[in-house]
């Protein structure tokens, strides 16, 4: 049974690109959800699952996050990750079907986990905006020679791995993935066509996948016009690949093998090298060999 993937919104439930893509969990939202009941859905995820990869937007309401933490110390369980995810909301939808894509594969819990935050930055996630006057999320510089955000014209946004702003029809292009992606788009009030052509050109993308655009999409990119897209690695093989090439390591406090330098179940950070304890008698080996002063 694959690790399970579970989420705060159907929303983050992308449709699979194969046929051996695992669904994710939706977890009900703590106003149609007394505590035990939320215990209970929980508990039954470990018990079917063995471990549990939450993944929420950073945006998620206070209420919500502080009953996730709450039921994982009710359940005294390091089986549980609870990852946010600072993407916009198509962004973390793809995330989340990388993820669902690799629990079917052969990773462990920590490594899977962990997977997370080195996915995140090979995902070029943004959006075409009528205008980007209220654009408040994304830590852009305005173009040189011109001191509103484009308030007149269509502007199209990169919000990570590297935040860019440029205008629709100018010169510049988005900073675009310098591999193999397909490109999944939300079609909102503006019309798709300079996603799916002219983007979809300079990124040099393989695929197109049209989904509905999520109901946080509105609020993050705070308008309404506009189309949402995320350029990500399609491929599972290629995603295996990547995270299998990863260091891996025992974390110091859980013992779950991780990548990276945090683990995603117990948030323990890695512990430098310089810093780990050395095997009982190396010093006095060390002093013992010949020529040693």
């Amino acid at each position: 049974m694959p690790i399970a993937i579970a989420v705060t919104s159907a929303d983050l439930v992308l449709p699979p690109t194969d046929q051996h893509t695992p669904s994710a969990h939706v977890l009900t939202a703590p106003e149609r959800q007394d505590f035990p009941t939320a215990l209970a859905e929980i508990s039954e995820l470990l018990t079917r699952h063995g471990y549990a990869i939450v993944l929420y937007p950073t945006t998620t309401p206070r209420p919500y996050v502080q009953r996730l933490h709450a039921v994982r110390a009710m359940l005294e369980s390091d089986r549980i990750a609870l990852l946010p995810s600072a993407l916009p909301p198509l962004g973390t939808a793809v995330l989340v079907r990388q993820l669902r894509q690799l629990s079917a594969c052969d990773f462990s819990p920590g490594v899977l986990g962990a997977s997370a935050r080195l996915l995140a930055h090979y995902i070029y996630a943004g959006a075409l905006l009528a205008s980007g006057a209220r654009l408040h999320r994304v830590p852009v510089s305005l173009p040189a020679g011109n001191g509103t955000r484009h308030p007149g014209g269509q502007c199209a946004v990169l919000a990570g791995p590297t935040p860019q702003l440029v205008r629709a029809d100018g010169d510049v292009a988005l900073a675009g993935p310098q591999f193999s992606t397909a490109l999944t788009y939300a079609p909102g009030t503006l019309g798709s066509e300079w996603v799916t052509g002219r983007l979809a050109r300079q990124w040099q993308v393989q695929g197109l996948h049209p989904v509905p655009m999520p109901a946080e999409s509105t609020t993050w990119w705070a308008t309404a016009k506009l189309v949402e897209f995320a350029a990500a690695i399609p491929d599972v093989s290629l995603l295996y690949q990547m995270v299998s090439q990863m260091r891996q390591e025992a974390c110091h406090w859980c013992g779950l093998t991780l990548i990276g330098d945090r683990c995603a179940f117990c948030s323990a950070p890695v512990v430098p090298l310089e810093r780990r304890p050395r095997a009982i008698g190396t010093a006095r080996r060390r002093a013992l060999a010949p020529g040693a002063g």
